[in-house]
């Protein structure tokens, strides 16, 4: 499996701090979960069913017509790549790493390519992937410059994908508002905004035909009643969306204010964490992590991201930590 965030436990391993003394800073997950809603018992003794109402709901939401559940946005990740004949796989990278493992474990040739080299290949790629806001660099792609992609890609019956994963904080740049687009599809995940990640639940916005094709594959009954239930109720609850994405900038921008007075300007970021280069990465990760302080290191770039701190506490935690650091380096 290839390295994530939110490896807590094997956090405690390497560095001997028990679980509950942790700060965990490591993952793109909104500190804050909804709450859980009252779920009825017959949804974990039925097996579950698609008019249940979630589809309505994620209708509603993403504002989109087409959508299909999935037990998390890496099951399509990891599906969508059988729906294709091996084939030329373009990923604008750095991004989420699963992207072009999924391609290369089903087949395909995969190049991982900047932004700059996009209009060098592809004319010669048959998908390109895209994650929007980027993980880990919080680059934000404009919807013309996506559905000008989009366009070269589908007159050759290519496929462009938007990970989407980190939108829900600013929907008005989901590719979703733009309706069905030939040979687009979006990926949306659940669990980062809402802060359940695990609960496992995402959604696959597309022409219905490959939305057809890849429930086919995914197979029956793959999001649990209960987490139907669930994400239902979340889905519906517009005046905690809208706290939720003003805590969340508030928070994001806070972040960047701290990370910058202790000579850590960030890089990019968006309202779920903010992105540091720099060269001493490794080692600040490793700094922080013996202070019980858990941040995601990416070592082909020298990055460091930083997810937001839940409670005061975490920020106090936090900023003694950086200023013991700068101590340190002095």
């Amino acid at each position: 499996m290839l390295e994530h965030g939110g490896r807590l436990r094997q956090a405690v391993l390497d560095y001997g701090i028990a679980e509950a003394d942790w700060v965990d800073l490591s993952t793109g997950i909104a500190p804050w979960a909804f709450p859980i809603p009252d779920i009825a018992p017959r949804a974990w003794a039925r097996l579950p069913e698609n008019d249940d109402g979630l589809e309505d709901a994620a209708r509603g939401y993403y504002g989109f017509q087409h959508v299909l559940p999935v037990p998390g946005s890496q099951a399509a990740i990891q599906t969508l790549p059988r729906l294709r004949r091996s084939g030329r796989v373009g990923v604008l990278s750095p991004c989420y790493a699963e992207h072009a493992e999924g391609w290369r474990q089903a087949g395909h040739v995969v190049r991982e390519i900047n932004e700059e080299e996009v209009e060098h290949f592809i004319d010669s790629l048959d998908v390109l992937v895209v994650v929007n806001p980027n993980n880990p660099t919080g680059r934000l792609l404009s919807t013309e410059r996506l559905l000008a992609w989009n366009a070269r890609l589908n007159c050759r019956g290519g496929w462009l994908v938007v990970d989407e994963a980190f939108m829900d904080n600013t929907p008005q740049g989901s590719l979703a508002r733009q309706g069905v687009q030939p040979g687009l599809i979006v990926l949306r995940s659940f669990g980062k905004f809402f802060g359940l990640a695990g609960v496992r639940l995402g959604f696959v916005l597309g022409e219905p035909r490959l939305l057809r094709s890849l429930a086919d594959l995914i197979g029956p009954w793959a999001v649990s009643g209960p987490t139907r239930r669930l994400g239902q109720a979340c889905l519906l609850d517009q005046a905690a969306q809208r706290a939720q994405i003003a805590r969340c900038a508030q928070a994001s921008e806070r972040l960047a204010r701290c990370l910058q007075h202790h000579g850590l300007a960030p890089q990019g970021g968006c309202a779920l964490f903010q992105s540091v280069s720099c060269a001493q990465a490794e080692h600040l990760q490793g700094f922080l992590a013996q202070r019980g302080i858990l941040v995601r290191l990416f070592k082909q770039d020298c990055r460091l991201r930083f997810g937001l701190p839940a409670d005061e506490a975490d920020w106090a935690r936090l900023d003694a930590a950086l200023s013991d650091y700068q101590e340190h380096l002095a």
